[in-house]
């Protein structure tokens, strides 16, 4: 068998986690355990068959062995968040953390990408966009990796919030996991183990492309990817920290029409996303689309171009129980700063009874929206006034997720269209190489 870095992945937090193995795992004192188990949080410890522990570790006693957990949430934060129970192969380990308990599953990383590539997408998928995304997980991946390591080598303080009493800047990176490598949920990438089917189109993908990375000036790509980037390219810098990636810039989302609007300018992002522009991703193509989002996804498919509508009490209302901020009611949604796909980086609420800037575009799409908005590529109109206060708002959006690398429902039509899995990368990561690691 080919040799595989591994990978811990945390999957499941709470206070109890019910697990079945149909097949003999260990614990390190070389006892089998076989049959429903349950763990509790007590006291800062796990409680499992009436004794306490700092941590616990299950191995498979045989490659074929799986594990069930019961109730992971899947998700988290979305429209369509939902409990299941799902199947994993490799390790168990439970640890505490933040006053509940981990489940995390230590897996080889080729391993970890059958499922991830199922999951992120149908496995009917066209084999030159799984062969594209798997480079891309394994790429991010294993970034990520070398990103904490580098983190805690330097000993220095991360921090991924600028807070004051003027404004909210804070993004969301894998960052916030500290004894685990990735999650499972949509956060980092998804990942549902065994429960996913993969096909035996999958498994050929994942051989074909065993240990291939992106790198660019030698070092792994930070290979980000969302659902669809609008039509235009975004920037790392204005989604995360500020740092250029090279191999990371704005681009259209086309071969036959390369000339980019100024997306910063107010002007031309409000022109460019009350049009629908030509773009890989600009598609209503039911079959394309399947390969990317899985039916949960489809609940709703309106996402090239979109518009969503708030009367002024719900606005207020949803302002408040997201942000925990009472800005009173709402006067005005001002866009500040965009990025270059036209996506909103600091934007300023104001209200009777206060303001503020909040920033990036994560934050700015998790204040408006029960789940997440689709992107923070919007124009904000209003409608109505009564005593300067309007009655309603609409935004009118443009692409689904932060719109930085890979446009996934883009990179579906090019896998359609004929394009080869390296011609894909190199639409998404400019200038990189696809080089083979282990």
């Amino acid at each position: 068998m080919n040799q595989q870095p591994k990978v811990s992945v945390g999957i499941i937090f709470e206070p109890t986690i019910v697990f079945n193995f149909p097949i003999s795992y260990t614990v390190p004192t070389g006892e089998e355990v076989c049959g429903v188990q349950k763990v509790l949080y007590s006291d800062g410890k796990i409680e499992w068959n009436g004794s306490k522990y700092d941590e616990l570790l299950f191995e498979p006693t045989d490659i074929d062995c799986s594990f069930e957990l019961y109730d992971v949430t899947i998700g988290i934060n979305f429209h369509w968040e939902r409990k299941e129970n799902q199947r994993f192969s490799g390790a168990l380990k439970i640890i505490v953390e933040n006053e509940k308990l981990t489940a995390i599953n230590i897996i080889g990383i080729e391993n970890y990408l059958l499922s991830v590539i199922s999951s992120e997408m149908s496995a009917k998928a066209s084999k030159e966009l799984l062969k594209a995304h798997a480079v891309i997980s394994r790429s991010w991946l294993l970034a990520q990796i070398q990103k904490n390591k580098e983190i805690e080598a330097s000993k220095s303080e991360y921090s991924a919030c600028i807070n004051t009493e003027e404004e909210l800047i804070k993004w969301y990176d894998r960052e916030d996991h500290i004894n685990f490598d990735v999650c499972a949920d949509d956060h980092c990438q998804r990942y549902q183990g065994l429960t996913r089917t993969t096909t035996q189109v999958v498994k050929e993908v994942i051989s074909e492309t065993w240990g291939e990375v992106l790198t660019y000036a030698g070092k792994i790509c930070d290979a980000r990817f969302s659902k669809c980037c609008g039509g235009v390219f975004e920037e790392f810098q204005y989604c995360w920290e500020d740092m250029k990636y090279p191999y990371l810039k704005k681009m259209r989302d086309s071969k036959t029409i390369t000339k980019i609007p100024d997306l910063t300018n107010e002007d031309e992002a409000a022109k460019w996303i009350t049009s629908s522009p030509e773009s890989f991703c600009n598609t209503i193509d039911k079959n394309i689309l399947s390969q990317v989002l899985n039916n949960y996804d489809q609940e709703t498919v309106n996402f090239y171009r979109w518009k969503v509508e708030y009367g002024q009490k719900e606005l207020s209302e949803l302002i408040l129980k997201r942000s925990g901020i009472d800005y009173g009611d709402i006067i005005d949604l001002i866009p500040l700063d965009r990025g270059t796909s036209g996506r909103l980086w600091k934007l300023k609420i104001v209200g009777t009874k206060r303001s503020k800037i909040i920033g990036k575009e994560l934050e700015i799409r998790r204040t408006l929206s029960e789940s997440h908005l689709y992107s923070s590529a919007f124009i904000v109109e209003k409608e109505g006034e009564e005593n300067s206060v309007p009655s309603k708002f609409r935004l009118i959006g443009a692409g689904w997720g932060h719109g930085v690398g890979l446009c996934q429902i883009g990179a579906a039509v090019m896998g359609e269209q004929g394009y080869y899995y390296d011609e894909i990368l190199l639409q998404y990561y400019i200038d990189a190489k696809i080089e083979k690691q282990y």
